[in-house]
């Protein structure tokens, strides 16, 4: 883990340019994020632009339909991990997939070991398998 959720507006990439953008995140969650190798878990989501509202919280920044919002939910990153997955996942989808970084918006949450099983109704932090 983690598991990471990719919002986007509907229509405004191709499946090929979503799944670079997937593989984009997938990468610096491997390289900058501690991900364990074949550890991806990521749910993409496409809305209406009326479906997907992102006011720039004052800070001047001009939105576009090229908006991606990513929430990332994990266990055990430091404030340094954290910060430098949020550097890394601006310049690395600016670079790879042309999103602007006022169009990048990012969220993490903690949770627990406890809090995750990854099939046949099993805890397995918690029973050791992983």
């Amino acid at each position: 883990m983690p598991l990471v959720k990719i919002d986007l507006i509907k229509g405004v990439r191709s499946p090929t340019e979503i799944r670079k953008l997937a593989d984009t995140v997938q990468q610096v969650m491997l390289d900058h994020f501690k991900a364990p190798p074949k550890d991806r878990y990521q749910i993409i989501t496409q809305h209406e632009s009326f479906e997907l509202i992102c006011e720039d919280t004052n800070l001047g920044f001009q939105r576009s339909k090229s908006l991606v919002m990513i929430q990332i939910l994990q266990q055990g990153r430091d404030v340094q991990d954290k910060q430098a997955a949020f550097r890394h996942l601006a310049s690395e989808l600016q670079k790879h997939c042309g999103v602007p970084g006022t169009d990048l918006v990012i969220a993490c949450a903690e949770n627990t070991s406890a809090d995750w099983s990854f099939g046949m109704g099993e805890a397995q932090f918690l029973t050791g398998k992983l």
